[in-house]
């Protein structure tokens, strides 16, 4: 069966994010003042073939942690989407 997983990958709340940054001072130069904080992260999607949801949790775990996302610096949500 295929199944569809979101991931979101975001930066750990305790570093320092300079593209949230970037983005936080765009808006203020924008003129949106009300906004206060600003964190960019990644949302990746992936259908996987798998015998079981549970087995394609599990493979979707095994990408971030071998690839996705970088374990010093990011941590990251999976949800089975099916």
């Amino acid at each position: 069966m295929v199944y569809n997983v979101q991931i979101k990958i975001m930066p750990l709340k305790d570093l320092l994010d300079p593209q949230g940054k970037a983005v936080m001072g765009g808006l203020q130069n924008l003129g949106l003042k009300g906004v206060q904080d600003v964190r960019v992260g990644k949302h990746i999607t992936l259908q996987i073939d798998a015998a079981s949801e549970t087995a394609a949790k599990q493979l979707a775990d095994d990408a971030c942690t071998k690839l996705l996302a970088n374990p010093v610096m990011e941590f990251y949500e999976i949800e089975m989407v099916n």
